[in-house]
């Protein structure tokens, strides 16, 4: 927490000019309270017969502002709230969430009436830093702008009530404006379209207007054309269900930009592990592809759920743009629900999506919170896959693990949803890199 306490002298001769007071914004802040206190009446003590009156006559009226570096107006709210709050996803009333990016920004003190004596106004400024945590949220889900059945207000507090902390807009050749998205305190919605074509589907995340033009593409030359101009316009590109039968990705990878593969997408099914251990083999051969999830939500019925899978990522903030930079990094693990089960794999300072350099007596240390009975923890690596522990009841795990040599590590924990079902996935992370 940054605190800066100051005060700032409005003389009579300044009585209708709007006054500017700098202040630095340092790197990586997360949130802004300023509060301010004034001397707003004169108040006289009158005695009566049987009491007394406290007169009090207005004498100074302040109002607030505050601009950006580049001088826009983040917000201004009169004289009306002695307290303002900024964040890049919310912000107090007659203000708009602003990235707080470093650099030199200004209150704006408004001084609308003084009295013949001037006012000293008192001020408090708190800058929160960014702090990583971790977040709950669903990248692939329709509304009913394609072939979903919910509005995106009913998307978003359905997500909110389901524990999520973002989603994802990804309609079928749709795009979205970030103007049609409600506001819900604490939640995060993140513009998307889904290119949906015969050869395969794509997720392009974090744009508004992925390409000019159709979407339609009648050769290879057309798709790439897309493609290149939802990496131009700056989107996330994802590779949606690639191995499936009827709506799998047919489109040579080696031609298009792209940056993650979903890997598991709705409930956990052979399809599905078909495709990790297709990723895996990636893995292997040496290519740093990041993996990612998504619950291709339409609408609840008993095979497809909001967040059925859930990726859980570890961001700066919960902005769009820190929650999409965490993705493509790969800070990124995948449950089958919003479940309290929670797995770190860790070497050092570096987690999943990280790169470093092998050295002799490397160690990984693992941590994992809310197994259940029957859980097993495998550890995959270059060589293969062991298991590391199975729980014979409820409980937590800490782990220390041997790294003998570079490549890669990554965890799945495998789960008895049913009696009558073999092991599936419960949980699947992105990979450590040792190079």
């Amino acid at each position: 927490m940054h605190t800066l306490n100051f005060s700032h002298f409005i003389s009579k001769a300044e009585q209708g000019e709007y006054l500017l007071l700098p202040f630095e914004m340092p790197a990586n802040a997360a949130s802004l309270r300023l509060s301010y206190v004034y001397e707003r009446f004169h108040q006289e003590q009158i005695p009566l017969q049987n009491g007394n009156f406290l007169a009090r006559d207005k004498v100074n009226t302040v109002d607030l502002g505050l601009l950006a570096p580049d001088g826009a107006q983040v917000g201004a709210s009169g004289s009306a709230y002695p307290e303002i709050f900024v964040s890049q996803t919310s912000a107090s009333p007659g203000y708009k969430p602003a990235p707080l990016v470093p650099g030199t920004w200004q209150i704006m003190l408004g001084a609308y009436k003084i009295a013949p004596e001037g006012v000293n106004v008192r001020l408090e400024l708190q800058i929160e830093s960014k702090k990583q945590r971790w977040l709950k949220g669903d990248l692939h889900v329709h509304s009913r702008q394609s072939d979903g059945i919910h509005s995106l207000e009913h998307l978003a507090r359905h997500a909110r009530a389901h524990g999520l902390d973002f989603i994802a807009i990804t309609d079928h050749n749709q795009p979205v404006k970030r103007a049609s998205f409600p506001k819900i305190d604490g939640f995060t919605i993140i513009p998307g379209q889904e290119w949906t074509h015969y050869l395969g589907h794509s997720n392009f995340l974090g744009v508004e207007e992925a390409y000019s033009g159709a979407f339609f593409a009648n050769s290879l030359a057309e798709i790439q054309d897309r493609f290149n101009q939802a990496r131009a316009n700056g989107a996330l590109i994802t590779i949606n269900h690639p191995l499936e039968s009827d709506f799998g990705f047919r489109i040579d990878l080696e031609q298009i930009p792209y940056d993650l593969i979903e890997v598991w997408n709705g409930p956990m099914r052979p399809r599905n592990l078909e495709t990790i251990a297709w990723w895996d083999q990636m893995l292997k051969s040496g290519k740093k592809q990041v993996a990612t999830c998504g619950s291709d939500y339409h609408k609840d019925t008993i095979f497809e759920r909001l967040a059925d899978p859930c990726v859980n990522v570890l961001s700066w903030s919960d902005s769009e743009e820190d929650i999409l930079e965490a993705v493509r990094h790969g800070r990124s693990y995948f449950t089958y629900s919003p479940t309290p089960l929670h797995a770190l794999l860790s070497v050092g300072d570096y987690s999943y999506g990280d790169s470093l350099g092998w050295e002799a007596g490397l160690t990984a240390a693992l941590a994992v919170q809310n197994l259940e009975q029957g859980d097993e923890i495998r550890l995959i690596d270059q060589d293969g896959s062991r298991t590391l522990f199975s729980a014979d009841r409820k409980g937590d795990l800490t782990m220390e693990i041997p790294i003998l040599k570079p490549g890669y590590l990554r965890l799945e924990i495998w789960r008895h949803f049913f009696s009558i079902l073999p092991q599936m996935p419960a949980l699947v992370t992105n990979p450590i890199w040792i190079d």
